[in-house]
């Protein structure tokens, strides 16, 4: 009570930040003319003046005037469209770095080029995210316009781009791309090998269209680029002989749950037999960080033998595991249990054994888009989720107001008691808009759902589209006509389909068809006639009431349910809205459908009736909320278990980052070689250790395995005076004379080269490694909830023990190879070039052959012969050591450094 009237006294939080750019909005206007009254060139040139400006260290507010002036003069120019003040407000609130909440049919389109123009004056880049490749690709065509008119460049990023065409259009002043291809292109920068191979410069500013689509309902799902792993045969298999020796007390069984885990016995017996098999190191436990893995594959091994029945959830066919599906009871050819578990179940049955696929490289969309300076976001429905928005990526939420009053008419929800009643009654109400030519808009939760439907209208005899998500042309086109008179179409999920429906269909759209069918036709008079015709299907469709929107079902998320009511009453258009439900529906089911079945049998109510009242709507809004409540807990239960990952990998990206674009990355191998040293001399020569404990055998040893150095180590340590730190530092000199000798013989140049490709690949070899142990310790660490401690603290303290493992072992490697690598004898060089010869003369008349394999590829047929007997371009080690200037052992007759060896 209280609340409400502080609210009618100074207003919602909303309305002050509405009221707040108000002036803004007004010195715009005041600047409309001034913009008009430029030529073409002047707008460009009023655009250079704003970029020196900028890059000049003007602040983008001081400069935000003058640029919308600009940019909705360019766009009234390029398009014909003049932006109104609210599209003007909406650009404000994003360029603030806040999500502007804009209902349908508002133009979201048009408002982010507004803020896309004024930051992309700084230089640097700007991406506006879409929700698919066909919008993509639409509206930086679209948009494009309005930026060239004002001398910017655009530039679209879609999936299996050319590389030149991708890295063009991230260069272009402004990108339009899709969420997955912007997190993808990301994971594949950062496994680049040179600076440039990179195609993102950056990450500024991003605006992201249908922000609850992509931030919320698409961040459950992390972006995974994966290879194959490496052999891990013998372990399984290794693991597999163990299972059968457990007896019922080392195990525990859920069928339920379908889980099964080790008890307190059955961790030691398997413990013991890791150790006396090799598999577990000596001094090393189940618990260890080191041993995730092993604890990862023996809990697949388990449940492979106790909760996976030959012939119930698979079956043994031609050698190979092929999946049931428990609900057809269909073979699955072609699927495959994922995290070892199909390979556990290969070993259980003796077949042969496929590799798994492991991470190559992850990030979730939470944490790709909190890599941007500033983020905004559009979306007609983001009220609702505002908590979310302002605790993971700090945004705030506005509502914009609509440049017209919305006059839809919103109806209370009809529950009926079973799904044939309510579907009997969909068709009625359907059958009855279509008679007196209302177009209406029918929502479904599923495909079957829209199948079920579309079955029915047809067997009602009404004609109708169902939008096939497939064929994003085919979409448009179908959104595109879903305001004819008597038009009835059925929609899964209506957010981010980039078409509005216009009452009476879309006039863009039937001129386009027209001149597709009749190119010869003038364009004007085509288009005159076909407005004239508008007009009138347009007058018959506010005559009927406008669109209507009639959902079948409630989603567990109110801003759904939003987005599809929001499709109806666009600028100011007559609609109605109204949700059919039954006590079969998902929702209704799951919160309390019994009681209300009961209360309704008292009530007496006859088959087809409906209950109607508010208290029915504000109770499934509770309802909503509570679901919309529990899967944020989960998702933000997800980001903090990647939050710890997130942190490793901003440092090994940036680590690698700053290898490719440093010149001399002696200094940083000459780091980790004397790190390595010191740690081989506190291991083998403990500090406060008397001579005679320390164990010199083992650090001549290490010496002559990690250094490839030959060291007299047991005559350093027999002479008088010497310590540890003296044997450190003769070490060091040792090895840095030894490297000096090396860099001298390959050539300062090349050995630089060579020192920052070993350094990029032992990092992308640790990292991947890390991936795949982190993934298994996520895996088992949920676990120790039943030891009372937080699984969350368990896998922070884990992930950053391995961690610092996976950087001491880079140490170790990077050393190692640097260490091993030796320049070609002139013997070696000889063979090479011979081998070469006759490789390149086999090629030549392999050529004039014609080849029998109908898949081989064109570059396949012409990729020439390699020089080098094994020769594999993905792994350098089996190039040989071939000199800048000798041909490349790919055979490709170009010299090294311009092939494979250019960096």
């Amino acid at each position: 009570m209280i609340g409400n009237l502080a609210k009618m006294v100074f207003g919602t939080p909303n309305d002050r930040k509405v009221k707040s750019v108000r002036p803004l909005v007004a010195r715009i206007n005041a600047l409309e003319d001034e913009a008009k009254a430029r030529s073409d060139d002047e707008l460009i040139a009023a655009t250079r003046a704003l970029q020196a400006r900028a890059q000049g260290g003007e602040s983008l507010d001081a400069l935000l005037p003058e640029a919308f002036a600009n940019c909705r003069e360019g766009a009234r120019r390029a398009l014909g469209l003049r932006a109104f003040d609210v599209q003007l407000m909406g650009g404000i609130f994003l360029h603030q770095g806040n999500i502007a909440e804009m209902k349908t049919g508002e133009g979201k389109t048009l408002v982010a080029t507004f803020p896309a123009y004024l930051n992309a004056l700084t230089g640097k880049p700007v991406h506006v995210v879409t929700v698919n490749d066909y919008l993509a690709k639409r509206d930086a065509e679209w948009m494009g316009k309005v930026f060239a008119q004002l001398g910017m460049t655009t530039g679209a990023v879609y999936p299996f781009q050319p590389e030149a065409e991708k890295r063009a259009a991230y260069q272009a002043d402004v990108a339009y791309s899709t969420n997955n291809e912007l997190g993808f292109d990301y994971l594949r920068d950062n496994m680049k090998g040179t600076l440039a191979e990179m195609v993102q410069r950056g990450h500024y500013f991003a605006i992201v269209d249908e922000v609850d689509s992509i931030l919320i309902d698409e961040a459950r799902t992390p972006l995974i680029i994966s290879g194959p792993s490496q052999d891990r045969s013998e372990l399984y298999m290794a693991l597999d002989q163990f299972i059968p020796q457990l007896t019922e007390a080392d195990y525990k069984l859920d069928e339920k749950t379908r889980n099964a885990t080790y008890t307190e016995d059955g961790n030691e017996r398997m413990e013991q037999m890791l150790s006396a098999a090799g598999i577990l190191p000596e001094g090393q436990t189940l618990y260890d960080p080191e041993s995730t893995t092993i604890v990862h594959h023996a809990n697949q091994a388990l449940r492979a033998h106790k909760l996976f029945q030959k012939d119930q959830q698979y079956i043994v066919r031609d050698g190979e595991i092929v999946l049931i599906d428990e609900f057809t009871g269909r073979m699955m050819k072609g699927r495959r249990l994922s995290d070892g578990l199909h390979q556990a179940i290969e070993a259980k049955e003796r077949v042969a054994i496929q590799p798994e696929n492991v991470t190559l490289a992850s990030v979730t969309f939470q944490n790709y888009f909190r890599l941007y300076d500033k983020l905004a976001g559009m979306t007609g429905t983001a009220a609702t989720e505002a908590e979310e928005f302002a605790e993971i990526y700090k945004l705030g939420v506005v509502e914009v107001p609509t440049n017209r009053p919305v006059s839809r008419e919103d109806e209370h929800d009809r529950v009926y008691r079973t799904a044939a009643e309510k579907f009997a009654a969909v068709i009625d109400a359907v059958k009855e808009s279509h008679a007196k030519g209302q177009p209406t808009l029918v929502g479904t939760t599923s495909i079957e759902k829209s199948e079920l439907l579309s079955q029915m209208l047809t067997q009602a005899g009404i004609a109708h589209n169902v939008l096939n998500a497939r064929q994003h042309e085919a979409e448009a086109q179908i959104v595109a006509d879903a305001g004819k008179p008597g038009a009835v179409t059925i929609a899964t999920n209506m957010a981010g389909r980039g078409t509005d429906i216009q009452l009476g269909g879309n006039v863009e759209m039937k001129v386009m068809e027209a001149l597709k069918a009749n190119p010869d036709a003038h364009p004007d008079e085509l288009r005159a006639r076909i407005e004239a015709e508008h007009a009138g299907d347009k007058q018959k469709v506010l005559e009927s009431g406008g669109l209507f929107v009639l959902a079948t079902e409630r989603h567990e998320s109110r801003r759904i349910d939003n987005q599809l009511r929001g499709r109806s009453g666009r600028q100011g258009d007559p609609g109605r809205s109204l949700f059919f439900l039954s006590l079969d529906d998902d929702l209704m089911r799951i919160f309390g459908s019994e009681r209300l079945d009961s209360v309704l049998s008292k009530l007496g109510m006859k088959d087809g009736e409906a209950i109607i009242h508010p208290w029915v709507n504000k109770s499934l809004e509770r309802a909503q909320a509570k679901v919309e409540g529990r899967n944020f807990d989960i998702r933000k239960q997800l980001l903090k278990f990647d939050d710890v990952m997130n942190d490793q990998r901003k440092a090994i990206f940036s680590q690698r980052r700053e290898i490719m674009e440093s010149g001399e990355v002696e200094e940083i191998a000459a780091d980790m070689r004397h790190q390595l040293i010191d740690d081989l001399v506190d291991e083998h020569l403990p500090p406060k250790a008397y001579a005679e404990q320390w164990d010199v055998a083992g650090l001549t040893t290490a010496a002559r395995d990690k250094l490839n150095m030959n060291l007299p180590i047991a005559d350093w340590a027999a002479e008088e005076g010497v310590d540890q730190e003296v044997m450190a530092e003769r070490i060091e000199a040792a090895t840095d004379t030894y490297m000096a000798e090396k860099t001298a013989a390959f050539g300062a140049e090349n050995m630089r080269q060579i020192e920052k490709q070993v350094l990029l690949q032992m990092i992308d070899q640790k990292w991947r490694e890390h991936l795949v142990t982190l993934e298994h310790l996520r895996s088992v660490v949920g676990f120790r909830g039943y030891a009372q401690r937080d699984p969350l603290s368990e896998y922070k303290t884990e992930a950053f023990q391995l961690f610092e493992t996976l950087l001491d072992g880079l140490r170790g490697d990077v050393t190692q190879r640097l260490a091993q690598i030796r320049p070609l004898t002139d013997d070696e060089r000889q063979e090479m070039l011979r081998q070469m010869a006759e490789q390149q003369k086999a090629a030549q008349s392999h050529l004039t052959m014609e080849h029998g394999d109908e898949h081989q590829s064109e570059d396949d047929a012409n990729k020439p012969a390699p020089l080098v007997q094994g020769f594999d371009e993905q792994n350098p080690d089996t190039w040989g050591n071939p000199s800048r200037n000798d041909p490349c052992p790919c055979g490709s007759g170009k010299k090294f450094k311009h092939c494979h060896g250019a960096i």
